[in-house]
């Protein structure tokens, strides 16, 4: 058993859920230090690509809406949008041509056609919602090792979760289940 000095014992800070800095460092301390990390790691793994312009606002729009919703008519997508059915047909019509939308008959009605969001459409909305670089996480990543990256996955999820925020893997789950 190793025994701690009692000027480690009497500098070790115990958080509501029992885990212990150790450090005696104060709240406000440590903001400045998460602050600063974030910082750091932002300006390292940012992305660099710029804007892309593949996709308009509007086409952006109906896959949101198609993420979140799920399959939908054209019908319902125009009133949705507050544009016609040809305007909405037009748009659907170039999403497809990019296989970032499918059409397919609803099986319960025959008659009607659902426009469906595609891999592809889920793929581009992660990639547009990401602010940071999966190529440069990864290759860091290899080098800290994946444990200790989910281990700090963990503490930030704790973070989120103490602020009041949705926790991390909630919304990670988001974005898996519903982009």
């Amino acid at each position: 058993m190793i025994e701690s000095s009692p000027t480690e014992e009497a500098t070790e800070a115990t958080d509501a859920g029992g885990a212990t800095s150790g450090t005696g460092a104060s709240a406000s301390d440590c903001a400045a230090d998460f602050d600063d990390a974030f910082r750091r790691v932002y300006l390292a793994f940012h992305r660099r690509d710029g804007v892309r312009r593949d996709v308009s606002p509007a086409s952006r729009a109906m896959l949101t809406h198609l993420a979140h919703s799920g399959p939908i008519t054209i019908g319902e997508a125009a009133a949705h949008f507050a544009r016609s059915q040809s305007a909405a047909s037009e748009l659907v019509t170039q999403l497809e041509s990019n296989r970032l939308v499918e059409r397919r008959h609803d099986d319960s009605d025959r008659r009607r056609t659902l426009i469906w969001l595609t891999d592809a459409g889920r793929a581009e909305l992660r990639r547009d919602a990401s602010v940071l670089s999966h190529e440069l996480l990864e290759k860091a990543i290899s080098r800290v090792g994946e444990g200790e990256i989910r281990a700090a996955l963990g503490i930030l999820d704790r973070l989120a979760h103490a602020s009041g925020a949705e926790s991390l893997s909630t919304t990670e789950g988001r974005h898996d289940d519903q982009l």
